[in-house]
C-alpha cells in the first residue's frame, strides 16, 4: 500500500469529508466509524507513519503531540472525571488493521478487561 492508498492519509488530506474533532500542527482527530465505546476517537499524525515502531527516536515530538491532543480531546469530551483509555495497536498481532499510526481514545462508560 502506498501512502496515497492509506485511508487515514485520505482523511488527513480532506478527501473523504471526515469532520475533525481536534487538530494540531502535526496531528488530526476524528470519530471512529466503528466505535467500541460511547466516545471513540482516533488521533493520527498528518504524516504517514505506518506504526509506532516506525517513529524512531526522532519521532518523539510527534508521539508527544499525539498524546497531548488525545488528552485535550478526552477533556473536551468530558472523560476526565470518570477516566478513559488510550490504545495504540502496533502491528497485526496487536490488532492493528490500518497501518497508519493512530491513538484510540475510548471512554464514556466503564471499560472492561481483558483487552485481548
Amino acid at each position: 500500500m502506498t501512502d496515497g492508498d492509506c485511508i487515514f492519509c485520505q482523511i488527513v488530506r480532506g478527501e473523504l469529508g471526515t469532520e475533525f474533532v481536534g487538530e494540531s500542527e502535526n496531528a488530526v482527530a476524528f470519530r471512529d466509524v466503528q466505535p467500541q465505546a460511547p466516545v471513540h476517537l482516533l488521533v493520527v499524525p498528518r504524516q504517514h507513519v505506518p506504526a509506532l515502531r516506525d517513529l524512531g527516536w526522532e519521532g518523539g515530538s510527534v508521539a508527544t503531540e499525539l498524546l497531548e491532543l488525545a488528552v485535550d480531546l478526552a477533556r473536551q469530551e468530558g472523560l476526565h472525571e470518570g477516566g478513559y483509555r488510550l490504545v495504540i495497536n502496533d502491528g497485526p498481532d496487536a490488532g492493528q488493521t490500518v497501518f497508519h499510526l493512530h491513538v484510540h481514545v475510548l471512554g464514556g462508560k466503564k471499560l472492561h478487561e481483558p483487552l485481548g
